[in-house]
């Protein structure tokens, strides 16, 4: 079934995507041959293809920059389009370097950059695409674009930890909720915080404003990482674009399945016993795997927990006085609509 977009992803792909394909424009040949695939721009050859994302974190950083200051400042569009391609590059840095550490062979039902061009390359254009991200946001003429700079730095160093928290849960037996949750925050929900909060900063909105819509980012966030843990377990390929149970089958310590395991009950230890065996997981055991965290009660535990992120963010926008809230909510509601 098609799902339908909201409005807001659809402007933001528009208006944000001539001005991501300018400064990804900027790099050498050979690095840009590799971005522009990854983008879903080009194809393995250089033909032009359309295989682009969705677009989420440019959407939020629009409409969050104009629930905070809609058109009352010069500029606001300009200023709020470069923000957006600033996070995007971002996003798209560590994607590039997680499908490589991952090993994630499909992203956007396509093989991913490291298999087409080898994973050296598709490193180096993640970070030649982080590289660009400050020089957007410096040239933007914004009036507070050093304060965004730098917020937007010191995100990518949380971003960064938490890939580095991920990739530790691998080769540990002993990882506990609140940690996995750490981790969630800070692999994702550290930069949807930023997209929601970067282009007021950037403008010079008010602070009570610019801290609402970073808590309001960061529970958004974390619904959202929740929703990719379920989608992990049991997305459809065609919605995912990666193989059914592919989580189960990286034995990766997403939330759901951390909760189950310390959930104290028999499926949460069966579980465990299934993560910790020497040999690969059968069909059957990558089956019986995702029944357990069924079990467990802790798909469930999951969902509840996403809808409650979503009402703390809606209380955060509240709390701040924003206005024009509205594809806020429709946004974050698609997260939820489309996955769950």
């Amino acid at each position: 079934m098609t799902t339908v977009l909201p409005e807001a992803l659809v402007a933001a792909r528009e208006s944000v995507e001539p001005a991501l394909r300018a400064a990804v424009a900027r790099l050498d040949r050979d690095t840009r041959r590799v971005a522009e695939y990854h983008f879903g721009w080009s194809n393995a050859d250089g033909s032009p293809a359309d295989a682009g994302g969705k677009a989420l974190r440019p959407a939020l950083v629009l409409v969050a920059t104009r629930s905070a200051v809609g058109e009352r400042v010069d500029g606001t569009g300009e200023v709020a389009g470069a923000a957006a391609v600033a996070v995007e590059l971002v996003h798209n840095f560590s994607l590039l370097h997680d499908d490589v550490m991952d090993g994630d062979t499909s992203r956007r039902h396509r093989p991913t950059a490291w298999t087409v061009f080898g994973s050296s390359a598709a490193l180096l254009a993640g970070d030649a695409l982080l590289s660009l991200a400050p020089d957007v946001l410096l040239e933007s003429g914004a009036p507070n674009a050093a304060s965004a700079a730098r917020s937007l730095s010191a995100t990518t160093r949380v971003l960064i930890a938490g890939q580095a928290a991920d990739l530790g849960f691998e080769t540990r037996a002993d990882v506990g909720l609140q940690e996995c949750l750490g981790m969630a925050h800070d692999k994702t929900a550290a930069l949807i915080a930023c997209a929601c909060s970067i282009g007021p900063l950037s403008l010079g909105a008010r602070r009570d404003a610019v801290r609402g819509l970073h808590a309001y980012g960061t529970e958004l966030g974390m619904a959202f990482q929740l929703v990719d843990d379920l989608l992990g377990l049991w997305g459809e390929p065609e919605v995912t674009g990666k193989p059914v149970l592919s989580d189960l089958r990286a034995r990766k310590k997403t939330v759901p399945v951390v909760h189950a395991m310390a959930s104290g009950t028999a499926e949460g230890e069966r579980l465990r016993e299934l993560y910790e065996q020497p040999e690969a997981l059968t069909e059957e055991q990558l089956a019986e795997a995702a029944e357990m965290v069924r079990r467990a009660g802790s798909e469930d535990w999951t969902r509840k927990e996403c809808r409650r992120r979503l009402a703390v963010a809606d209380e955060q926008l509240t709390a701040a006085g924003l206005d024009n809230t509205e594809s806020l909510g429709e946004l974050a509601e698609f997260i939820v609509r489309r996955k769950l």
